[in-house]
């Protein structure tokens, strides 16, 4: 079976920053805000009090501290609690789009390739901008890119099931260069008056190069030696948006927006990472003390320790399982993503790791890595 790696990754990073602090002044002060409004219906039972949030809790619950957003204007406005931006003209690149290229020019680079070397796109997000034309077609335009390209969506999972589609199409023969690019412009769907997920998302993109093992010539490049997808329906990760929205005759306010029940996430979700891990581990006899990297979907410290105790039986040591969510927050997709671009450096040829992403489905991405060269 052809040997495929990837030989080069890229992230594109907004420059605005929202802290938590800047998150929880302005959270609060629409608390203040509702409760004075509603105060009457408050006091007779009718509409629960709003709750202060706080830095502590929010450390406590996820270990974010900040996370970077394309648009920072009325996000931290009591009155407004959301990004405000203009919609772009057809003429003009989406976001998403935008950020794909800039991410995409670093993975090219890092990979010793050209957009001519590509032949196939894929755009894989828990949100895209728009059901079409694909954004994917529209990034293989803007690089100059050939052969083909397509969007899809597994959530949080997005990245990782990209790079397996990735993986099959050239063992296939339908694609020799893969760029895989996961544009999270995932702001926009937060509740940010919400006390339980105002701080959870942050916006990013990154980039892969995926390619046969033969055709690398990058200084660094990971072998892939297995993966695992797995998927189970939960509505415990949910978001509604759809484009019938407009037919309904009632409602919803709260449809564009992410909405967990992250007790029962964790409970039930974990166990089944765990599961496709081990169970992959098991079947390439890798055993816990040859993994050198767990990078592991960023969602919540309190997940990514969970699950690399369970993995390893052990506390991880130091950089073992890196995390990026203190300064990215959950960037979807992208979080493992991250932590593999900035945290692979320092394995030798024949060190094996993990890259593993979950999230709404249930959804579970595996991915067997081991440095090449």
């Amino acid at each position: 079976m052809k040997k495929v790696v990837i030989s080069g990754s890229g992230v594109f990073t907004p420059e605005s920053i929202v802290t938590n602090e800047e998150l929880v002044a302005s959270f609060n002060q629409y608390v203040d805000l509702f409760n004075a409004e509603n105060a009457e219906a408050i006091n007779a039972g009718e509409v629960a009090a709003l709750e202060y949030s706080s830095c502590e809790f929010i450390e406590k619950a996820s270990g974010i501290k900040s996370r970077h957003v394309l648009y920072k204007d009325g996000i931290l406005d009591p009155n407004t609690m959301q990004p405000v931006f203009h919609k772009r003209p057809e003429d003009q690149l989406p976001e998403m789009v935008e950020m794909a290229v800039a991410a995409a020019k670093e993975a090219l680079v890092q990979a010793g390739k050209t957009a001519a070397d590509i032949d196939l796109i894929i755009c894989a997000a828990s949100n895209i901008q728009r059901p079409y034309p694909a954004l994917s077609i529209e990034l293989q335009k803007e690089l100059g890119a050939g052969g083909y390209a397509f969007d899809m969506n597994v959530a949080c999972s997005s990245a990782t099931f990209a790079i397996s589609n990735a993986v099959n199409a050239i063992r296939g023969g339908t694609a020799s260069v893969v760029l895989v690019v996961n544009p999270e412009f995932a702001s926009p769907q937060v509740n940010y008056t919400s006390r339980d997920s105002h701080f959870i998302f942050g916006d990013v993109c990154t980039a892969t190069i995926i390619e046969a093992a033969e055709t690398a010539t990058a200084e660094n490049s990971y072998e892939i030696l297995g993966m695992k997808l797995k998927t189970e329906f939960s509505n415990n990760i949910r978001c509604d948006v759809s484009y019938v929205d407009h037919c309904h005759p009632e409602v919803d306010p709260e449809a564009p927006f992410f909405r967990q029940q992250g007790r029962k996430v964790f409970k039930e979700l974990l166990p089944l990472v765990a599961d496709v891990i081990q169970g992959e581990m098991d079947r390439l006899q890798i055993a816990p003390d040859d993994l050198k990297r767990l990078w592991l979907h960023q969602a919540n410290i309190n997940m990514n320790i969970f699950a690399a105790r369970k993995i390893l039986g052990r506390d991880p040591e130091a950089g073992e399982a890196p995390l990026v969510l203190d300064t990215y927050a959950n960037t979807a997709s992208a979080g493992s993503i991250i932590a593999f671009h900035q945290n692979k450096q320092g394995l030798v040829v024949g060190d094996k790791a993990v890259l593993c992403s979950f999230g709404a489905g249930y959804s579970v991405g595996c991915l067997m890595l081991q440095r090449n060269r």
